[in-house]
């Protein structure tokens, strides 16, 4: 078996967060019949507007699921976009039924990632005052609920784009809006090549139906289908570099210390960052890494954060931190601002044409070392 596999299947550094989230939990319990355990937030978004957030259900006809054969494909999908509205209720973070079965995963509390507070306003009406909103599309990594990537696109949103993160089918627990709730077949069989191929399809698929005639999102029209990037955490980047070689719709693309399994084996001329943990984004740590980089032949970036592990830069940083029992050598608030920022600036460099000083080798983040495989 592949060194990381094992850690890309059961999302080993997650674990450390179960230690976390149990520690507090088990404080709370023992210290007296009134004690609770901690509630968790999303760090509030750093950007100029407000935020909003709604959800969609898509069912590509045309595609078998490959988990359960003989049924069509459907994803959840979570929007996030700037909005002018800051009263109402901020969406849940996950439903009851994803937060028990991933709570089961991680040995948690069944409620308590349901009880996670978030900073965008359910159902608010889009804003875009300086015309159409470019489009990150995120993939989230394996057995993880798209909720893990919230702060991300929270604070993606508040920097004036369009956020979707997908919820790929029998690959994490997702809630249906018939109120079906499906569990991760996927772990059980336990290819990952298979999936890293069906998240390349999926990642299409979503663009035709944000961008397409018949947009499924009634609000689609503030997308610019001109500006987009794809990114996502662990087989989530995988699938990401297989839609961005796929699929030129994609500008720009990034992986957040995903192995790159299935690697499509092309080469691809578009911007791609790679941003590894502080073991795993080595160079020669991860053979999958070496090849990527060998392909890409346009703008890139590999870059490693020192004091982090696998799922650091997901919301699991800021929530393990707040739980109290942080175990990576880096601050999990430090690790989500070193997030958001590589993110936010390599989307406003490629989507915009702005500057971005957090992936200019010589900048003032001494956490983060530059490779030139």
């Amino acid at each position: 078996m592949h060194r990381h596999l094992e850690r890309a299947l059961l999302a080993a550094t997650a674990l450390a967060v179960t230690g976390a989230l149990t520690a507090s939990a088990a404080n709370a319990e023992t210290t007296g019949a009134d004690a609770a355990a901690p509630v968790l937030e999303v760090p509030a978004p750093g950007g100029g507007s407000a935020t909003g957030t709604t959800r969609l259900h898509l069912v590509d006809e045309d595609r078998e699921d490959p988990w359960v054969p003989g049924t069509d494909r459907e994803l959840m999908v979570t929007m996030w976009y700037p909005t002018a509205e800051t009263d109402g209720p901020t969406a849940p973070y996950m439903t009851a039924e994803e937060s028990a079965l991933f709570g089961a995963q991680l040995q948690v509390p069944a409620d308590l990632l349901a009880q996670v507070q978030t900073n965008s306003v359910l159902d608010a009406e889009p804003l875009a005052d300086d015309g159409a909103l470019p489009l990150v599309v995120l993939s989230p990594g394996f057995s993880f609920p798209r909720a893990t990537l919230t702060g991300l696109a929270e604070e993606l949103a508040s920097n004036g784009y369009a956020v979707a993160a997908v919820g790929h089918n029998y690959e994490a627990p997702i809630t249906f809006p018939d109120g079906r709730t499906t569990e991760c077949l996927a772990c059980v069989e336990q290819d990952v090549d298979t999936v890293a191929r069906t998240r390349g399809d999926d990642l299409s698929f979503v663009l035709d139906e944000l961008t397409g005639d018949d947009a499924a999102w009634e609000d689609a029209g503030v997308i610019d289908a001109g500006r987009v990037a794809v990114g996502g955490h662990s087989i989530g980047g995988a699938g990401s570099h297989r839609a961005m070689v796929a699929d030129d719709r994609f500008d720009a693309g990034f992986n957040l210390d995903g192995t790159f399994f299935a690697l499509d084996p092309r080469k691809l001329d578009r911007p791609f960052m790679m941003v590894g943990a502080e073991v795993h984004g080595q160079p020669g740590e991860d053979d999958s890494w070496g090849k990527a980089w060998k392909k890409l032949c346009g703008w890139k970036r590999w870059i490693t954060v020192d004091g982090t592990t696998h799922s650091s830069l997901t919301d699991f940083g800021p929530l393990g931190e707040q739980a109290g029992l942080n175990l990576d050598e880096l601050d999990g608030f430090r690790s989500d601002e070193i997030a958001r920022a590589l993110v936010v600036g390599f989307v406003d460099a490629h989507l915009r044409g702005e500057s971005a000083p957090v992936l200019d080798p010589s900048g003032d983040w001494p956490e983060l070392q530059f490779h030139k495989y």
